[in-house]
């Protein structure tokens, strides 16, 4: 069985995948970023996607500083001045040229990776004294709550078709309790200051957050029909996304920073 990341960045639906995730996720990591960037700092942004993290960290360290952005597909992302953009498979590379690092950040990576414990590690060895690694990972242990569906046969299906998202991902390799791991493991790693902070919100049918399960769910497509959900199926898991009667939690999302000592 194939393990490792189940999104492709050349998937017609990698935009609006990437896009939709930014648009929830960004003001979320701005504010646990913004604290611990400064202008001059040398950062790396890990499975760096659609580049927004990346140029937020840009903007922030100026021009004195450097953001250098990896993914193992970079098609997404652009260089600039103090942006580097690298072609970098986390799962068998060290981490990039230009560490050590005064700030690592991991967005929506590590748990898709069997090796995540190892390249957590890297990322740590990579730290400069006083830097911070911050890892940021959906606990896709936490039921997706149906808060209102237009019917029980609905709300049912809505779950139903979910497990068997979240069913690919594990078969792929991905941890879905992976982010309840990650503080301890900073801790065993010897970061201090550790600490966690979990967001969880309502998506309504039709809102940026609803459309993901949408998009995952074309992009998943063939393996969800040979896991047995139907093509039928599917398309009344669209339609509720975009139903504003439907809402749902969101994914719980985790994020973690610990910092390397002086």
């Amino acid at each position: 069985m194939p393990t490792g990341y189940s999104f492709d960045n050349h998937a017609p639906e990698a935009d609006a995948q990437l896009a939709t995730l930014e648009a929830f996720l960004d003001p979320l990591t701005g504010a646990r970023l913004r604290p611990l960037m400064r202008a001059g700092a040398t950062c790396w942004e890990a499975g760096a996607g659609g580049g927004s993290v990346a140029r937020l960290m840009a903007t922030a360290v100026g021009p004195e500083g450097n953001v250098v952005a990896s993914d193992i597909d970079p098609s997404h992302l652009a260089a600039t001045n103090n942006l580097t953009v690298v072609r970098h498979d986390a799962r068998t590379e060290p981490a990039p040229a230009g560490g050590p690092y005064d700030l690592i950040h991991a967005r929506l990576l590590l748990l898709h990776l069997p090796e995540r414990r190892k390249v957590m590690a890297e990322m740590v060895r990579a730290l400069a004294p006083g830097g911070w690694l911050v890892v940021e990972e959906f606990d896709c242990t936490a039921p997706l709550r149906v808060l209102t569906a237009p019917s029980d046969d609905a709300a049912k299906l809505f779950q139903q078709v979910m497990e068997a998202i979240l069913g690919v991902l594990h078969d792929r390799g991905a941890d879905l309790a992976w982010a309840q791991d990650v503080h301890t493991e900073m801790v065993r790693a010897g970061l201090t200051e550790v600490d966690t902070v979990t967001h969880s919100q309502s998506w309504t049918g039709g809102s940026a957050g609803a459309a993901l399960h949408d998009i995952n769910s074309r992009t998943l497509e063939p393996r969800l029909l040979a896991a047995g959900i139907s093509l039928d199926q599917l398309r009344a898991f669209r339609q509720l996304s975009r139903d504003p009667s439907f809402a749902s939690l969101s994914y719980q999302f985790v994020s973690t920073r610990g910092r390397r000592p002086l």
